[in-house]
Formats: C-alpha cells, sequence, structure tokens
C-alpha cells in the first residue's frame, strides 16, 4: 500500500501534519511491519516550498504513479489550487477517482475538486458552500455539501481547513493500519487532552509501545 502525498507550492504544513507523523513513524500501526510507503508526488520532480517554509523534494511526478487498489492520493490544502497551473494535478485526482482509486482532499484541495466536477457527483465538504459557488461557476454540488468537519462518501475524503485532526482521522479509517480501538483514543487524546485516552491508547497497542506519544 502506498499513501502519494501530493506536493505543490505553498502547501498548508498542518493540514496534513498529524496523518504524515503517523504514517511515517508507524508508531500506532497494528502491524509496523506491513507493506506501506508514503511517497511525495508531484506536478514535476523540482522542489517545492511549503507555507512554513520548508523545501520537499517529490519522490515521484504524478504521472509515474502505478496504482495500487489499495493506494491513496492525499492532497492538502495551498494557495495554488486556483491557479491554471493546478489543471493538470486536478485532471489527475478526477481520473483517479472515476476508476476507483481513493483520493483525500482538505482547504483548498477540495475547492481545486469543485472546479474541475469531481465534488458533484459526491457527498461533501469544503471550507464554505458560499464560496464554491462564488468562486466556482460550474460548480452542481450545492445539494450534496455538508457543513461537517469532514465527509467521506465511497472513495473520496473531503475536509475543512479547519479539521486536519478529523482529517487524518478518516484517512486512517479508510487505510485500516490502526485497530479500530486504537484509533478511537489517538482520535480522543488530541481532541480532549484527558490522561484516560492516553492510557486507552498505549493498552489498545497490546504489547507495542506507545513511543512518543
Amino acid at each position: 500500500m502506498k499513501v502519494y502525498l501530493t506536493v505543490v507550492d505553498t502547501m498548508a504544513d498542518w493540514e496534513v501534519g498529524y496523518l504524515t507523523a503517523e504514517l511515517h513513524s508507524r508508531r500506532f500501526f497494528a502491524n509496523p511491519l506491513a507493506p506501506f510507503e508514503l511517497v511525495r508526488a508531484g506536478l514535476t520532480d523540482a522542489p517545492i516550498r511549503t507555507m512554513g517554509g520548508i523545501e520537499i523534494e517529490p519522490d515521484v511526478r504524478l504521472h509515474e504513479i502505478a496504482w495500487q487498489p489499495d493506494d491513496l492520493l492525499v492532497m492538502p490544502g495551498a494557495e495554488v489550487w486556483e491557479e491554471p497551473r493546478m489543471t493538470p494535478a486536478l485532471a489527475f485526482a478526477r481520473h483517479a477517482l472515476e476508476h476507483g482509486r481513493n483520493v483525500a482532499a482538505i482547504c483548498g484541495a477540495t475547492i481545486g475538486l469543485a472546479q474541475v466536477g469531481v465534488l458533484d457527483g459526491y457527498e461533501h465538504t469544503s471550507n464554505d458552500l458560499s464560496y464554491l459557488k462564488d468562486t466556482c461557476p460550474g460548480y452542481a454540488g450545492a445539494a450534496r455539501y455538508r457543513n461537517e468537519p469532514t465527509v467521506r462518501d465511497r472513495n473520496l475524503i473531503t475536509a475543512t481547513g479547519l479539521a486536519p485532526l478529523e482529517f487524518a482521522y478518516e484517512v486512517f479509517k479508510l487505510l485500516e493500519v490502526m485497530r479500530p480501538e486504537t484509533l478511537e483514543a489517538w482520535l480522543q487524546l488530541h481532541k480532549t487532552r484527558e490522561a484516560r485516552w492516553f492510557h486507552a491508547l498505549v493498552a489498545s497497542m497490546g504489547t507495542q509501545t506507545a513511543g512518543g506519544a
């Protein structure tokens, strides 16, 4: 299984921070030795600079991805998704969805998907329904819009940019890399900051160690 993280200029680092940290470390995976890879995918092979000023070099270009059934494309928010130069990436995501592949988009990436018609056929959320209507003239998915932090419909996850934690939670559910009890404790610990959820998280791991939590 591979998770392809779309890396573009001005990528919102924090929107995928929970997600990338746990996928890279595997510290709460049900099986830390399971075949899995987090891959950075760019429109080109040139380095990008995130909104936080961090330079990231892509591992692969989007058009070079060789999809496997359980793979996932993650699309973080960025300031560039509404620009014409992002059309190839959005077309790639639309084609992936049409062929049954998994895609997860947050914040500005959802607006890009709305521009290319993807959200018309899925239950979805974004940063604001009015903004989608104003900035995406062809958008016809208002009846499917849900005013929720994150929405999963079949092979598409969408989220508002204010819900990076819930976004990660839905992605982990889709990937099934954590035990259900581990994932629930992980979510509640970050939401409530209550010690009982840390103990529940550790207990859910059995003989594994929840290092660094």
